[in-house]
């Protein structure tokens, strides 16, 4: 379960912004306005939010998972494999610090971003993607050991991050869609496949029993209502243009 969550509204600069999506330019007043309802539906489901003022020196800090993982035994500062992203860390470090004593880093040549992790239970997959290399992986790894938790390696090869095309929902089950569907790592658990067509829903959050997905795919939303979820759907368009998705927006624990 999670009690809070860390947001930073999206600056002017979002228009600035790392994309390889070719769908336009983000509309900066309807970002804010899909922020707000973001933060609308985490509080919704029980989290207690900190937003942070946006930050208009780094067009991309809306997305604040990249730059943190935080556990429930330690936070762990990341390093971002997108040079242009790395100045976001250290304003995230201070805000971490009133919620964690706990806190370790990647350093260089390691690259991580928090995009490419995903935690199920003790256990956390680290993605190995054109943002996340393997010495930062390896970093990572021995952070993660050092509490207690495990880890292991996933290639990804096709999309931008690992939790771009596979999201742990509990109770062992699993929304994959493209790469991930036939990757042995993911042969226990119960998945929830996704259709090539609404593969961007593969990116959605479990909070507290309810799961957010983004608004527009409605195959996706079946599938995991079937499964037993409750759902909120949220639009995240402007985001979408970015190459940013749901989980990329908050900081839980």
């Amino acid at each position: 379960m999670f009690s809070n969550a860390i947001v930073r509204k999206p600056g002017k600069s979002i228009v600035e912004g790392l994309t390889t999506a070719k769908l336009g330019i983000p509309d900066y007043q309807k970002a804010i306005e899909q922020h707000d309802n973001y933060v609308r539906a985490l509080k919704d489901c029980g989290l207690k939010v900190e937003e942070l003022e946006a930050d208009e020196n780094f067009p991309d800090s809306t997305f604040v998972e990249d730059v943190a993982l935080l556990t429930p035994h330690c936070a762990i500062l990341t390093n971002p494999g997108a040079p242009s992203r790395r100045g976001e860390v250290d304003a995230i470090k201070q805000v971490i610090q009133k919620y964690y004593s706990a806190i370790e880093e990647i350093s260089s040549p390691g690259t991580v971003e928090a995009g490419d992790i995903m935690m199920v239970g003790n256990h956390y997959y680290i993605g190995l993607s054109e943002r996340t290399n393997r010495n930062g992986a390896k970093q990572l790894k021995r952070c993660l050991n050092k509490y207690g938790m495990t880890a292991s390696v996933i290639d990804v090869e096709r999309v931008l991050h690992l939790k771009t095309g596979v999201s742990y929902l509990e109770q062992n089950n699993l929304v994959v869609c493209g790469e991930f569907l036939s990757n042995p790592e993911f042969e226990a658990f119960d998945t929830i496949e996704i259709p090539e067509n609404e593969s961007y829903a593969a990116n959605c959050v479990w909070i507290n029993g309810r799961v957010l997905i983004p608004k527009g795919y409605p195959v996706t939303r079946e599938k995991i209502k079937k499964a037993g979820y409750s759902t909120i759907e949220v639009d995240v368009s402007e985001f979408r243009k970015l190459d940013g998705g749901l989980s990329c927006l908050s900081l839980r624990f």
